[in-house]
């Protein structure tokens, strides 16, 4: 048997994973300082929850890219695309939450697509959401929480923000229906992927009139800043929609401090290509990468829960792309390790060191020790290999006087100590 890994899927040795975790740690403390707590729903969903319309969408790729699997009973299911349908789900399910319910939750996801640098058909996503506020208090919240977060994992970044009402309401002045205004959305949201010729010829395909194009495009590449852009907006937008939509953008970027506010750029052609956005959406990109996609992107989704179970539940949220995270950092070359161990303990002469690595342990050191009876200068090596910061050397003469000899790899340097002294010089 050829052994072989599934297309899109990949294996995480430890210096990767390493990596991973501390980018969630950086996460988790982060999610926890804005007030949001744990949850955790199935990696697999009925199928009819997932591709319902106001899930995916069925205009949408997403839609077109989910693992489809069938039980013994022959009931449709699917793997998760995102942990925003399972969270809106969950809310459905659990009517008697107290609001507003805010939420974190890291897991896989999966997407039968194309693969491309930092993009996978498993991945994992960190997302952050609130139910039951209606106001764009809590969409400026997230975006200084991803701005937050992203300077504490050290990634230079900025935020692309906009408004599906907005959008709706371009569409609307331009005399284009509405029956197919979310069709418009998404190929709109591909102007960045294949540039304005390519959404030029998609809606050419969707019956839109040259003329309505040319009106639309003269929005979707506007350029300047974001006054310039919401001055241009007011002269020029009618429809109701469309004035609710522009109102919504002034008051996020004014809820925003103003030292988070450089970050962030409103983007009239950023529209998101999942069909449950109704409001607000945003997305983070990297500063000078080599990784174009968003590294993190969400929006409020206020009529989902209002489709599933009859009653309304206003909800936004953002989603992190941990495994993109983790690209970028090898990218800018991020310091990795390649094991938790902080110490090593060699034994000498067949000495059992048992009960001076539980010591240590029970101590909260991270210790590992020879388990096979190598040499001092193999098992020296190996550490050295490994990365391991300490190794401490016991041997009977260590074992009688009780102190035993404490190496650090990196320096040289060589100390005599008790294990309470070097329990408190390695915790």
């Amino acid at each position: 048997m050829k052994l072989q890994i599934a297309k899109g899927m990949r294996d995480f040795g430890p210096e990767e994973k390493i990596l991973r975790d501390n980018v969630v740690k950086s996460l988790v403390e982060t999610f926890e300082l804005y007030g949001y707590s744990p949850l955790e729903t199935p990696i697999v969903e009925r199928y009819d929850i997932l591709n319902a319309k106001f899930a995916a969408g069925q205009e949408s790729d997403v839609a077109k890219e989910i693992f489809k699997l069938t039980d013994q009973g022959k009931r449709k299911l699917g793997l998760r695309f995102d942990l925003t349908v399972p969270f809106a789900r969950f809310i459905g399910m659990n009517p008697n939450l107290k609001m507003p319910f805010k939420r974190y939750q890291i897991g896989e996801v999966f997407r039968d697509g194309p693969i491309k640098l930092g993009r996978y058909r498993e991945f994992w996503q960190c997302d952050v959401d609130v139910a039951g506020v209606g106001n764009v208090r809590a969409d400026s919240e997230l975006i200084c929480l991803a701005i937050d977060a992203f300077s504490k994992i050290g990634l230079d970044t900025y935020v692309e923000i906009n408004n599906r009402k907005l959008l709706k309401g371009i569409i609307e002045d331009v005399g284009i229906k509405q029956s197919i205004a979310d069709s418009v959305v998404i190929s709109v949201d591909k102007l960045s992927k294949i540039g304005k010729a390519g959404v030029e010829l998609e809606l050419k395909q969707k019956k839109i009139s040259a003329a309505q194009i040319k009106k639309l495009m003269t929005f979707f590449v506007l350029k300047g800043s974001n006054k310039d852009k919401i001055k241009f907006l007011k002269e020029n937008i009618k429809s109701e929609i469309g004035v609710e939509g522009l109102e919504e953008i002034e008051k996020m970027i004014s809820y925003i401090p103003a030292v988070k506010r450089r970050k962030v750029i409103f983007n009239i052609s950023l529209a998101r290509g999942l069909g449950y956005y109704t409001g607000p959406i945003f997305e983070c990109f990297l500063k000078k990468s080599k990784i174009k996609s968003s590294i993190c992107a969400g929006g409020r989704y206020d009529e989902m829960m209002e489709s599933y179970v009859g009653r309304k539940v206003p909800m936004t949220g953002i989603s992190f792309g941990l495994d993109v995270i983790g690209e970028a950092l090898k990218l800018q070359g991020a310091e990795t390790v390649k094991t938790t161990v902080k110490l090593y303990v060699i034994p000498i002469a067949g000495i059992d060191c048992f009960s001076i690595v539980d010591n240590l342990r029970n101590g909260g050191v991270k210790v590992d020790f020879d388990l096979i009876g190598r040499g001092i200068s193999k098992n020296l090596d190996y550490a050295d290999k490994l990365g391991i910061p300490f190794v401490l050397f016991v041997g009977p003469k260590e074992l009688k006087l009780n102190k035993f000899k404490l190496k650090d790899m990196k320096s040289g340097k060589e100390e005599i100590l008790s294990l309470e002294k070097i329990r408190k010089k390695l915790v």
